[in-house]
């Protein structure tokens, strides 16, 4: 049985839940999801200049997890942006 997921400290809530490239149609691409542990990750690495150790605080985490989700959140990111994906953020 797998352990339960640990509320993360989430305090940005986007407006906006859909990013997609223009002049093409949403039925013709691949929707990446983000997270929103994923999202606050990346804002407070890129956004707010953290380090891993201010940001692992702040998120209400280890380092390691906060670094795993910041990595994931990157990778998820590169792929949209280089393939020409959508980017949904969902709610978790």
């Amino acid at each position: 049985m797998a352990r339960p997921r640990r509320c993360r400290r989430i305090r940005f809530k986007p407006n906006i839940t859909y990013f997609k490239p223009q002049g093409v149609p949403m039925r013709a691409l691949e929707v990446v999801e983000l997270t929103t542990e994923e999202v606050e990750a990346y804002r407070l690495r890129y956004i707010e200049l953290l380090e891993q150790v201010e940001a692992a605080k702040k998120m209400a985490t280890s380092q390691s997890t906060y670094q795993r989700i910041l990595c994931s959140s990157c990778k998820k990111i590169a792929d949209a942006l280089i393939n020409g994906k959508a980017v949904k953020i969902i709610h978790t």
